[in-house]
């Protein structure tokens, strides 16, 4: 392939989606390559507020696992908003993005009370719920090509297997992302489709977001609602800066000041 047919390959992904998985990219790849310590990408609220720091709040959600866990973080992340911009948000893709920036401050403000430092987790679980509660009836989900079940029940397998693989903290991580999910999709569908009135006005995108987004072109594609994923792996804690930084909802101590 060309490096134009490359690009246009890109281009062909819906535009949030596409910031989506670029910024996983983009903040991920440089800390597994030890570019950039993780230390300066995780969301510490005093260096937000005092220091300002803001590109922390970014940052914390598109900070992703390490290794071949990464690629299937990274393949949930694109299935689940893709899914979701296609299928339910065709050429909608300003008002995705808004309400995709709403969930993320919620999400935000779940986890200040946890004392978690990176929130990507909370957002793949936010929107895989999503997608799973809006997917067609009847639609199957294979674990690993080892367990299958009805689709609708994976993002609670997903916080099962965080249990067991990460912990009770890890899990209380993506638990807030669920919750933002189920949140998102009763305010804006609901069981009727059409959710609360007057929110569901609130989720239109207002002409600054419209502006910087535009409405993508693509028209809605069906999906098949079959997903396939592995569990979540323990991740090692990661030094920098006499901090130790570790999955989900870990806290972060100094050992020396």
């Amino acid at each position: 392939m060309s490096y134009t047919g490359f690009w246009d390959e890109i281009r062909k992904i819906p535009p949030v989606t596409r910031f989506l998985c670029g910024s996983s990219l983009v903040v991920s790849i440089p800390v597994m390559m030890q570019i950039v310590g993780p230390y300066k990408l995780i969301f510490v609220p005093a260096l937000v507020t005092q220091k300002f720091e803001l590109w922390r709040i970014w940052s914390s959600f598109f900070l992703g696992s390490t290794g071949l866990n990464f690629v299937f973080e990274f393949i949930m992340l694109y299935r689940s908003s893709n899914s979701m911009e296609l299928d339910h948000y065709g050429r909608r893709s300003a008002d995705y993005a808004w309400q995709l920036i709403l969930a993320a401050g919620a999400i935000l403000a779940l986890n200040l009370p946890l004392g978690s430092f990176v929130h990507s987790r909370a957002l793949t679980l936010c929107l895989l719920y999503l997608s799973s509660s809006l997917a067609p009836a009847g639609s199957q989900s294979s674990i690993m090509g080892l367990i299958t079940l009805p689709v609708k029940y994976l993002p609670y397998a997903m916080i099962a297997m965080d249990v067991v693989t990460s912990g009770t903290r890890a899990a209380a991580v993506s638990v807030t992302g669920a919750v933002v999910g189920h949140l998102w999709w009763w305010m804006m569908y609901g069981e009727d489709g059409r959710g609360l009135p007057g929110v569901r006005e609130f989720g239109r995108a207002p002409p600054w977001v419209r502006a910087l987004v535009g409405d993508s072109a693509t028209a809605n594609v069906a999906g098949t609602g079959v997903h396939a994923f592995p569990p979540r792996q323990q991740q090692q804690p990661a030094r920098a800066r006499g901090y130790n930084w570790g999955s989900g909802g870990q806290r972060l101590g100094s050992d020396s000041d």
